[in-house]
């Protein structure tokens, strides 16, 4: 198979180069074979490219929730004591560009450029036959190594895409690895069980290399304890400083060494809301204890480094307060836990008289855990869609599904900006809306409320 270096010369190019290889985030993989990326191929194609991972120190964060925004949480303390830091993240809200930083400052639209034309000439000579065509994801993290590398970055903060032991970020050997909350999510992927999914999440666990996560249920704290013994890494988990005297022990067999814990008591997250940000601040506090205690290589990170790193950080679309009277809140919850943890978050961050809910969700989404959590809360219903190949276009179908919970008005439009004139003329000055159910819905929602840095 020969792949054909077309012209390159804009941004709008480089995307659609990007995007003219099979991408998954598009088109939701049907089986874990399709789904897993080919580690072997990602390791010839950064091979190809002078392995530009070699060049820098990383940590790899996996998880079903909170781990995009543990990832900035960290990336903000390393920076903060002084090292120069790269973060990979995904998917974006506005911009491609959101998905490669370095320093907290998004790749330019030239760099990217370049770097695609770099890339291109790798493609065409590439060894389809042995390895099959790199997928649009494959693609795009290669790219963020490339510029890590030519940025001269100290530590690359990666996020794991989905799962963790077919994902790209397995291909990095990183100084600490991190898990994050563990629920159901990508189950068609992943599996329909926590032991399943957990089991799949730690494979990023490398024998030698410390790891950390945080208290998780039963079912997936026993698998990710079997894995770390299988493969020999040292777990510890991130507990509240009242926790620390009572060391946790996730296995019934009682006769086993119970898991270490890392006691992190956290400074205020002024930018960040929601209790559940303060679970994935001290599973960043943690890692951040970790990386300054490392044997080979030990970063000069202290407390008030971790202090002004959770001082300045800040994460789009999680609990994102851009609207007042009516209070406007846009976040991401697009799984019955995080829908969950929206609604407790809402009533304990917020004071208002009436809920009203946009939302729009992706079809492979647990929808009805999603519809349980959110509906019963709510006053006013908005159904929308994103712009999104994998949006759920069948609004009629998801409000038939939520009558169970909700028998209140409800409002249907395609048109994202819609729903939000919408929910806004509904409202009063002492009611809340709150746009969610995707991340995709939530990238919308910024741009037409103008609050968006960039949209390219």
């Amino acid at each position: 198979m020969t792949i054909t270096t077309p012209k390159i010369s804009t941004y709008q190019d480089a995307l659609d180069y990007l995007y003219s290889f099979i991408d998954y985030e598009r088109k939701p993989a049907r089986t874990p074979a399709e789904a897993a990326h080919n580690l072997d191929r990602l390791r010839a194609l950064l091979a190809a490219l002078g392995n530009p991972q070699a060049q820098f120190h990383s940590v790899v964060i996996a998880g079903t929730k909170g781990k995009g925004s543990t990832a900035a949480i960290l990336e903000s303390i390393v920076r903060a004591g002084g090292y120069r830091t790269g973060l990979w993240t995904s998917p974006h809200l506005n911009s491609y560009r959101e998905r490669i930083q370095v320093n907290r400052t998004l790749i330019t639209q030239a760099d990217l450029v370049a770097l695609v034309n770099r890339l291109a000439p790798v493609i065409e000579q590439f060894d389809t036959a042995t390895y099959g065509a790199p997928t649009t994801f494959e693609l795009g993290f290669s790219i963020a190594l490339c510029h890590f590398a030519a940025q001269s970055v100290q530590l690359a903060v990666i996020e794991v895409g989905l799962g963790g032991r077919y994902d790209c970020a397995n291909v990095l050997t990183p100084l600490v690895s991190l898990v994050s909350s563990i629920s159901y999510d990508h189950m068609n992927v992943l599996g329909n069980t926590l032991t399943a999914i957990a089991s799949d999440k730690a494979g990023i666990f490398k024998p030698g290399v410390p790891a950390v996560t945080v208290p998780q249920p039963a079912e997936a704290a026993a698998a990710l304890t079997a894995v770390a013994q299988q493969v020999g890494t040292p777990l510890h988990v991130a507990v509240c400083a009242r926790d620390a005297a009572t060391p946790l022990c996730w296995d019934e067999n009682t006769e086993r060494t119970p898991l270490p814990t890392l006691a992190c008591p956290v400074p205020p997250i002024p930018r960040l809301r929601g209790a559940f940000q303060h679970e994935n601040a001290r599973l960043a506090c943690a890692a951040a204890v970790l990386l300054r205690q490392h044997t080979t290589h030990p970063l000069t990170i202290n407390d008030a480094h971790i202090q002004t790193g959770l001082a300045s950080v800040d994460w789009p679309g999680r609990l994102e307060v851009v609207g007042q009277q009516p209070t406007i809140v846009l976040d991401g919850a697009h799984n019955g836990d995080s829908a969950y943890k929206l609604i407790q978050a809402l009533q304990a961050e917020f004071a208002y008289h009436r809920l009203l809910l946009v939302l729009g969700v992706s079809r492979d989404k647990q929808i009805e855990a999603i519809l349980r959590e959110l509906l019963p809360a709510a006053s006013l219903l908005v159904l929308t869609r994103s712009r999104h190949p994998r949006a759920l276009t069948d609004l009629a179908r998801l409000a038939q599904q939520g009558s169970v919970w909700y028998s209140g008005e409800t409002l249907f439009t395609d048109d994202v900006p819609d729903a939000l004139e919408l929910a806004q003329a509904h409202a009063t000055r002492d009611d809340l809306i709150c746009v969610t159910g995707s991340l995709f819905v939530v990238g919308a929602a910024r741009e037409a409320l103008g609050v968006a840095d960039v949209c390219d």
